[in-house]
């Protein structure tokens, strides 16, 4: 699952990374289409949920 935290709302999911990468994109460019980000801070995030 993949978020921008500055855009509320603004999330999805995938099964790969390289499906995941492409639709957050997707999302982002949706979200900005009707919404403004919160702030004008970049943070980048990539985390990996490893299950056993």
């Amino acid at each position: 699952m993949g978020s921008a935290p500055g855009l509320r709302g603004c999330h999805t999911q995938a099964k790969s990374l390289d499906i995941l990468m492409k639709r957050m994109r997707e999302a982002i460019e949706l979200c900005l289409e009707v919404e403004e980000p919160s702030s004008d801070e970049f943070v980048g995030v990539q985390g990996i949920k490893v299950c056993a």
